[in-house]
């Protein structure tokens, strides 16, 4: 078969389909509050946030955290997460998105830094996996860059897609990192985890809702 000449969309989830903002800042002060770290507040997160994530912790916390430390900052804040994440949803307007993007004729798939096995339930429960060529989680530790992941699942895709013409969809400077890494090319959202400056820094677009995301992928992979 040979690859499918149509517009690609590698969607992030977290911070991008997934609106969890609220979910990320109060698992994080609900680690920290166990750790003895000061809560933090949205707009410093979306400020200093960073990958791989131990460097998170340095810029806050004035060093890097040992692998001990880092094991249990890492368990606190997932524990908590599952908590906060139910009270979570979809952002706003991306199920007609996805749906119109395939009703056009193009694919889409997601790759996210969460784990694999949480990410498909949840995905399956919002009723939108259907929309997606694949969906990917993270296996394997956490903490680290989007782009190895990111080999592997266009690698997985071989047949179905052009990395030429494959947009990857996130909202943090990792995944236009992970998208260079693969030839792709990236747009990034400002309604997750980076401040637009950070997302600025990397030279992808930058844009303020997923609509914009959308067209300006159509865009740049025509």
């Amino acid at each position: 078969m040979g690859k499918q000449r149509s517009a690609h969309i590698v969607w992030d989830w977290n911070g991008t389909l997934f609106h969890d903002n609220d979910a990320i800042i109060g698992a994080t002060n609900a680690a920290f509050a166990e750790l003895g770290l000061e809560p933090i507040t949205l707009e410093r997160y979306r400020a200093l946030y960073c990958v791989p994530v131990p460097r998170f912790y340095e810029r806050l916390i004035g060093r890097l955290p040992s692998d001990l430390e880092w094991e249990v900052m890492d368990g606190a804040f997932h524990r908590h997460y599952t908590e906060h994440r139910t009270r979570c949803g979809l952002t706003e307007g991306a199920a007609e998105l996805l749906a119109d993007w395939g009703t056009a004729g193009h694919s889409q798939s997601l790759l996210s830094m969460y784990g694999h096995e949480d990410l498909v339930p949840l995905v399956r429960g919002f009723g939108i996996e259907s929309h997606f060529l694949r969906v990917d989680g993270r296996t394997g530790p956490s903490g680290g860059s989007k782009a190895e992941h990111m080999v592997r699942h266009l690698e997985a895709l071989n047949t179905l897609v052009d990395p030429e013409r494959t947009v990857v969809i996130g909202d943090a400077a990792d995944d236009a990192l992970a998208a260079h890494h693969v030839g792709a090319r990236a747009v990034l959202y400002t309604g997750g985890s980076h401040g637009p400056d950070s997302l600025r820094g990397t030279g992808a677009p930058v844009v303020d809702s997923l609509a914009e995301a959308v067209a300006e992928a159509r865009r740049i992979a025509a």
